[in-house]
């Protein structure tokens, strides 16, 4: 009897040795199968992010080539003088870099040809490039709220591409898996909800409306409750951007922040300021104007496929201390991504930073 107890342990034990050796090797079967896959899928990544170079870099050629132009003049001087660094300043700030941001530049740059001895013009070229990549960075955590349960308010006047910016991201969330809600907010335009409303059905995600003319924190409030209700990952709310009344603004954006606040206070709130790269200063001053309405986390350039203000993006970059997080160069869907600064800095200087290829500017300084 002992003999057939023993027997049956063994085999017990045999049988749950063999169990265990087929999880591991399903499990190593699932990990070679994810590592296939992300390998299939790395070269498709390398060729999107090549090609969205290929659209910046195209996008900001009227800005490059003013650039360009005045920087061939500038750096073939024979010295450095006063006249090297008003010249120089001259063309930042016709590129739209703002006074504030192009002073920092001229000073930094005057301070490591002094440290450094330099004597020579075209010696500053790779120092400026790389003074201007100082000034813009985009922090680790800037899109952290896109991995927690987030309530993004999109702000902005009408015409700047409010609502294909949340279109666009809507879209890309959903097909990165997310559960995707918008809230049309801007009820005081009919075009408005109607145009989100075909976003909702291109992107193949829900949306909460109200009527024209009902009161935006209504239609933010019913959302939250959808939200909650349906497990979403990122509510995108568009609101109604109107300067010329500073006053009703702010309060309808803090209404809409303390019902969100009072009914999801699990949530993540993320205010986004979309601008129009074409209109330059105008964008500068509008994100300031904004900025003393509400608190914002982050900015949105749209339309910089053609502009010669693209030095805009870095204007706004080191003057108002608020993060550049999508820039926007076409139409599609991709066309909308997270903001590179040494990707965006390498595309406006493209044509003038001969010594590197578009491969070595495409993988940056930090590799």
């Amino acid at each position: 009897a002992k003999t057939e107890i023993d027997s049956k342990a063994a085999e017990a034990a045999n049988e749950e040795q063999v169990k265990e050796t087929e999880t591991q090797a399903e499990a190593e079967a699932v990990k070679e199968k994810e590592a296939s896959s992300e390998d299939a899928q790395a070269p498709e990544i390398e060729k999107e992010k090549k090609g969205f170079f290929a659209r910046l870099k195209a996008g900001l050629a009227k800005t490059r080539d003013n650039i360009v132009e005045s920087f061939t003049d500038v750096f073939g001087a024979s010295h450095i003088d006063d006249d090297f660094y008003e010249n120089l300043e001259e063309t930042f700030i016709m590129a739209d870099m703002g006074y504030e941001t192009t002073e920092k530049v001229i000073e930094g740059l005057k301070q490591k040809v002094e440290d450094s001895h330099i004597k020579e013009p075209a010696a500053c070229k790779e120092l400026v490039i790389n003074i201007i990549k100082n000034q813009m960075s985009v922090d680790d955590s800037a899109y952290d709220f896109e991995n927690k349960k987030s309530v993004v308010l999109v702000i902005g006047v009408n015409g700047v591409g409010k609502t294909t910016t949340i279109g666009k991201l809507a879209a890309q969330y959903r097909q990165r898996g997310k559960k995707v809600l918008m809230a049309a907010a801007d009820t005081f335009r009919a075009a408005a909800i109607d145009q989100l409303k075909t976003w909702a059905d291109r992107a193949q995600v829900d949306i909460i409306s109200h009527n024209e003319g009902a009161d935006p924190a209504a239609v933010v409030y019913d959302a939250v409750a959808a939200a909650k209700a349906r497990d979403t990952d990122i509510l995108l709310v568009d609101t109604a951007g109107r300067l010329h009344n500073k006053k009703n603004l702010m309060d309808e954006l803090a209404k809409m922040r303390r019902i969100i606040t009072r009914d999801y206070p699990e949530a993540n709130v993320e205010a986004l300021i979309v601008l129009d790269g074409t209109t330059g200063q105008n964008a500068l001053e509008q994100a300031r104007q904004f900025s003393n309405v509400t608190e914002l986390d982050g900015i949105v350039i749209t339309k910089l496929d053609g502009t010669a203000k693209g030095g805009i993006a870095i204007a706004i970059q080191a003057e108002l201390d608020v993060p550049v997080k999508f820039i926007g160069v076409g139409e599609k869907i991709g066309d909308l991504q997270r903001f590179d600064p040494q990707e965006y800095v390498n595309a406006l200087f493209a044509d003038f930073d001969e010594d590197r290829s578009e491969i070595d500017m495409l993988i940056g300084d930090d590799m």
